[in-house]
């Protein structure tokens, strides 16, 4: 068995958190947050949990979806957890418009199929108008925003030499990242977070930081992204964080 030296709350910290809880890994949940990366909106990828991007905002559409449930939200579930740009105008925010070859008249591009808040090319009477903007337009819909650029990070706990790899954002403050690193310990603000033995400024991103991106220039030299994921240490400051 292995020997832990150190005072007594740093034994009895090692034993409580020197494991991930996998439970929480485990669990298809994401926290709320200033942005997201592409892999936390595919994990909604159902009509009981639907979230898109477009335009680079996230959206949690899964109420919408509920209220509509039927064929006009189909188009939706079949791409939840994906990026929907493509249906819409970049300049206007509304969904794309074309011609009707048929009619020469102007309507709603729905390759996809029609979907909620989109009207039908032709006149019916049973239009369901109880909204005042349509979802994509709509605020309340809007959870945060999708992550221009996403980087891998790796935090090493100098206590018990646990190291955990995460996907960031690069946007995000370190704050922003002890509250991801948070599914991998609990305590993780009772440590103080170094870079090459300085302390770092948590209020700062990882760039703000001189923690550089450099997968441009890997991929200039042809080296794979995760050539070199840089790590970040983190110490035990001896006062346990009340929970």
């Amino acid at each position: 068995q292995r020997r832990v030296h150190g005072t007594l709350s740093e034994c009895l910290f090692f034993f409580a958190f020197s494991h991930v809880d996998w439970e929480i890994m485990d669990a298809k949940w994401t926290r709320k947050r200033r942005y997201y990366t592409p892999n936390e909106v595919a994990m909604h990828n159902m009509e009981s949990d639907c979230w898109v991007s477009a335009m680079s905002k996230v959206l949690d559409l899964t109420s919408l979806v509920q209220k509509y449930l039927g064929a006009l939200t189909d188009p939706i579930v079949h791409a939840a957890g994906t990026d929907i740009t493509y249906w819409f105008n970049k300049e206007t925010g509304d969904v794309k418009r074309c011609i009707d070859p048929k009619t020469g008249l102007e309507q709603y591009y729905t390759p996809m199929g029609r979907f909620v808040h989109v009207p039908p090319s032709i006149v019916i009477t049973d239009l369901d108008n109880d909204y005042d903007i349509p979802w994509w337009m709509d605020e309340q819909y809007v959870i945060g925003y999708l992550t221009v650029k996403t980087r891998q990070i790796r935090i090493v706990n100098t206590l018990n030499q646990h190291e955990a790899q995460l996907e960031v954002c690069s946007e995000e403050t370190l704050n922003e990242i002890q509250d991801r690193y948070l599914e991998f310990n609990a305590h993780a603000a009772s440590y103080t977070w170094k870079r090459l033995c300085e302390p770092l400024d948590m209020d700062k991103t990882l760039e703000e930081n001189g923690i550089v991106d450099e997968s441009e220039d890997f991929d200039h030299l042809g080296l794979p992204d995760d050539y070199y994921i840089p790590a970040i240490h983190i110490y035990f400051n001896d006062d346990l964080t009340v929970g």
